[in-house]
């Protein structure tokens, strides 16, 4: 079959690899849509490249079910299923996994992180994906926005840790794909969300998705403007960026006993500097996360599928696998959106 195959920093090509075949407790999927993320593209350029190489990545799989390992029988999955696929192998035991924190399991590895992703024909679902409930029926949703389940997750995942609701003021940083996730999510929450990025086409795409309002740093003052809004800040602020320096810049919008969530991943090593009078008196909560359980997975499935059309509209880029090349560097010098690999019936 044909692969996307990471041998080192920066080197990336399509080669022909052997087949998956299912063993006990496995699928496999023959892999019809692949969603690149900004975090498969850092892990290519050296920031956290895989221990073992050569690596094949992605972990926004969607695709049929081709193959059935023995003791698969209760899983409810058979041959020719449309399917989207939870990528964390979570041990479903560990104090965090008896928590729903799938992602934070201690025996945690996955698709494009210890195994094999789909950047490929085929993939091999882990038993323990399968063991969880992780491949997931889609009926007749398209394989390119099945692809979107596992970044929506992520984005409700990141709502569920800052306690979004009604009525509250939602200030994303960064309108990239995975910001204007956040910009669909916390608008669905009943959140007023305000987009900040320099690039305009971006915050016009944000504003049709939803935001209440936009702003360009570069134009506006940030600050002045949730100020003027709000009088005393965000309830929330999510930083979709990965650059430490500009993540300590919007810590100041965050209102006394709101929330700062750290979403984008950063380079090892850099660092931000927070003031702790500011989190004590403040009563600010500074929080991360970076993935989803595989509950916030199956709420994923029903959120895409109701909210199909904004979904659809961060997609930018639909490509073949041998164009992946070009679409990562898309992704690096932000052009589009979100870009998708499809493969052929």
């Amino acid at each position: 079959m044909k692969a996307a195959v990471v041998y080192q920093k920066n080197e990336i090509r399509i080669d022909d690899v052997p087949r998956p075949r299912a063993g006990s407790g496995e699928i496999v999927v023959k892999v019809r849509a692949s969603g690149i993320c900004a975090t498969d593209v850092k892990i290519l350029s050296g920031a956290g490249i895989p221990a073992e190489l050569p690596a094949i990545l992605g972990h926004e799989v969607a695709g049929t079910v081709v193959e059935l390992g023995d003791g698969t029988e209760g899983a409810g999955l058979h041959i020719g299923q449309r399917v989207a696929v939870y990528p964390i192998a979570a041990c479903g035991q560990c104090l965090y996994c008896l928590q729903g924190r799938n992602s934070l399991c201690l025996q945690e590895h996955g698709l494009g992180h210890g195994d094999d992703g789909g950047f490929a024909e085929y993939v091999n679902i882990p038993r323990e994906v399968v063991r969880l409930g992780g491949v997931v029926d889609i009926g007749e949703m398209p394989f390119d926005l099945a692809a979107m389940i596992e970044p929506t997750s992520c984005c409700i995942a990141a709502a569920d840790q800052c306690g979004t609701k009604a009525g509250d003021t939602v200030v994303v940083i960064g309108a990239g794909p995975l910001g204007l996730l956040h910009t669909i999510v916390s608008t669905a929450c009943g959140a007023e969300v305000v987009c900040v990025d320099v690039n305009e086409d971006r915050l016009n795409k944000a504003l049709k998705l939803g935001a209440k309002r936009v702003i360009n740093p570069a134009l506006e003052d940030t600050a002045a403007v949730v100020g003027e809004m709000t009088g005393v800040g965000a309830n929330v602020v999510i930083a979709a960026v990965g650059i430490p320096r500009v993540m300590e810049s919007y810590l100041p919008l965050v209102r006394n006993g709101g929330v700062f969530n750290v979403f984008g991943g950063t380079p090892r090593g850099e660092m931000m500097k927070v003031d702790p009078r500011w989190i004590h008196y403040g009563e600010i909560v500074l929080t991360g996360t970076f993935a989803s359980s595989v509950s916030q997975f199956h709420r994923a499935h029903e959120f895409v599928a109701e909210h199909a059309e904004e979904i659809e509209a961060v997609i930018s880029t639909r490509c073949g696998l041998d164009d992946i090349l070009a679409a990562v560097l898309r992704v690096q010098s932000g052009e589009g959106t979100k870009s998708v690999i499809l493969f052929p019936e």
